[in-house]
């Protein structure tokens, strides 16, 4: 390795063991080192840009050049009059992208464009073609490269429609294992972690493949793949996750395991056939991303309390409801934490199991094959747990079991899907559950949604808040917790991506199941009475447990009321 190469290496921060592995690989294999790094997962594919540039001492197009390019109808054409063909096919080959525009030198001088412009066989072909008089030369990213190429190239997308013929299976293998879609997609992923997205979707849109992220539980558009890029790209995903290249009309799942910048991330891959073509998202779950701990759920101090009581409970349900998204496992896993420890066993049933517990026995419910959650937690009760964990309640039958067994001594956690904690009674009623049987059993409901908090280095006071909060009679909450309310709002940063929000915290509606609740349960009104006894007795409902948060300054009230309003 070159005094130069180590320098660059020690400069992006790349572990020196995984630069000693590289180089043992390298040894015996040959390549170059930066691109085994990146197999390795070691070094993003979003970096070679700027480690290419400072090794060949080059500059990289910028982003008003880039945008330039785009907007500049002719250049394609012009580019096209003053190569032949052979050159133009030769350069595109080996990865080189001729540019005649004057938007990045002055002139109307030829600039090609490369995303690995280290490539030994490359440099060879342009020097060939252009002898000692080289053209200037500009790095690019991957997908500004694969962007403008689309432009000299009018290739026709691969068909959606029907099945494929053996031969445009193996054609699309081809595609999905060439250097320009692995090295997209590879940054396309990379890139989404880095920004911390929980998912990203692909989809077919106006021509081109719509890439969005979604961060803080917010969708953010991202990127654009080139349409005769987006059918590689999908197939190589299905590749990749064991599914079927050839079945376009049914929807499919699947999971991929992969290292990216070093860390091991597990992908939770769906695919579903729209008007276009197909449709997919995948779900990124990150084992060192999430500390399973009470503490760090944001939870205000007084429910807090009375939840760290309820979790000591030898038997009972506990119930989280809301929709999906809203943190519902990360906050039963974070009270399964709670009590883990060698004098209690803990079994989870779920669909499917998304994080790994260390010391806790995790159920992977499977309906194909008949064993569904009600299966399920017949043999896990038979397997003396002191805890027991059901995914969620969807069924009659799942919810009598799940009930009976906090009845006969093991404390039990589920989730539903309700918009409030007082309908999650009611929702039982609907699936079944004798009443009697559901005063006995449940402890607690906990509704639950997740806010974005405001960015920390841009948030700025908000004037308007305090009136805000008084039509929606709300201020006082200020009173009750003895605070002054510190509103703010969200402005935009770099540190935030320009969004104003960073991270995400929980709000809370608390319902304990006691005899004066048990005595509505029978009444015409339920859920407003209900909502009611839990008001006299000094509990928030989410709106309000928003807005205390919003007074405190850690998110703004108009989040609170996106979100739970």
């Amino acid at each position: 390795m070159s005094e130069l190469t180590a320098t660059l290496m020690e400069s992006f921060h790349i572990p020196a063991e995984d630069v000693q592995k590289a180089l043992q690989y390298q040894q015996r294999n040959g390549g170059r080192l930066e691109q085994i790094l990146v197999r390795m997962g070691a070094f993003s594919t979003e970096l070679l840009p700027a480690y290419y540039a400072r090794l060949l001492q080059l500059s990289l197009l910028s982003d008003s050049q880039y945008q330039q390019l785009l907007d500049d109808t002719d250049w394609p054409t012009r580019t096209r009059q003053q190569l032949s063909s052979q050159q133009l096919h030769a350069l595109l080959e080996k990865h080189w992208l001729p540019v005649y525009a004057s938007c990045l030198n002055g002139d109307t001088a030829l600039t090609l464009l490369s995303a690995s412009p280290a490539e030994i066989d490359g440099l060879e072909r342009v020097s060939l073609l252009f002898g000692d008089a080289l053209p200037a030369m500009l790095v690019a990213t991957e997908e500004q490269c694969l962007q403008l190429q689309q432009r000299l190239q009018d290739e026709p997308s691969q068909s959606n429609d029907g099945d494929l013929s053996l031969l445009e299976e193996d054609r699309l293998r081809e595609l999905a294992s060439e250097a320009p879609t692995v090295n997209l997609l590879n940054n396309l992923i990379a890139k989404g972690l880095r920004r911390r997205a929980s998912d990203m979707h692909i989809e077919p849109w106006k021509g081109k493949g719509r890439v969005r992220y979604r961060i803080d539980g917010v969708l953010q558009e991202a990127d654009s793949i080139p349409m005769n890029l987006l059918l590689p790209v999908v197939t190589r995903l299905k590749l990749l996750s064991k599914m079927d290249i050839a079945e376009k009309r049914r929807p499919q799942d699947g999971k991929i395991e992969m290292r990216v910048d070093g860390r091991t991330v597990d992908i939770r891959v769906s695919a579903l056939p729209v008007g276009e073509g197909e449709s997919v998202v995948m779900r990124f779950l990150l084992q060192d991303a999430l500390s399973y701990d009470i503490g760090t759920l944001g939870i205000e101090p007084d429910i807090e309390q009375l939840l760290l009581q309820d979790l000591q409970a030898t038997s009972g349900v506990i119930l989280m409801t809301g929709p999906t998204g809203s943190g519902k496992t990360t906050s039963l896993y974070s009270f399964l934490s709670r009590r883990n420890e060698p004098g209690v066993k803990i079994i989870t049933i779920e669909d499917p199991v998304e994080y790994q517990l260390d010391g806790i026995n995790q159920v992977h419910v499977q309906a194909d094959i008949g064993f569904t959650f009600a299966n399920a937690l017949r043999s896990v009760v038979r397997q003396d747990p002191d805890i027991i964990m059901v995914g969620e309640i969807r069924d009659k039958e799942t919810a009598g079991i799940a009930l009976q067994s906090a009845l006969t001594g093991h404390l039990v956690f589920s989730t539903l899907h309700t918009n409030d904690a007082p309908s999650a009674y009611t929702r039982l009623l609907d699936l079944g559950v004798e009443p009697f049987l559901l005063s006995a059993a449940v402890k607690v409901v906990l509704a639950q949604r997740l806010v974005r908090q405001l960015c920390s280095h841009c948030s700025v006071p908000d004037p308007e808040a305090a009136a805000k909060a008084g039509l929606l009679g709300l201020d006082w909450l200020a009173g009750q917790q003895g605070i002054t309310p510190d509103y703010r709002k969200a402005q935009g940063c770099e540190h935030c991506n320009h969004t104003g929000y960073r991270g995400r915290v929980a709000i809370i509606e608390y319902l304990r199941c006691d005899n004066e609740l048990r005595a509505l349960l029978g009444h015409s009104n339920f859920l407003m009475e209900a909502a009611r006894l839990n008001r006299e007795r000094g509990f928030r409902n989410l709106l309000e447990d928003g807005a205390l948060k919003a007074m405190r300054g850690q998110t703004s009230l108009e989040e609170v009321i996106r979100v739970a309003g």
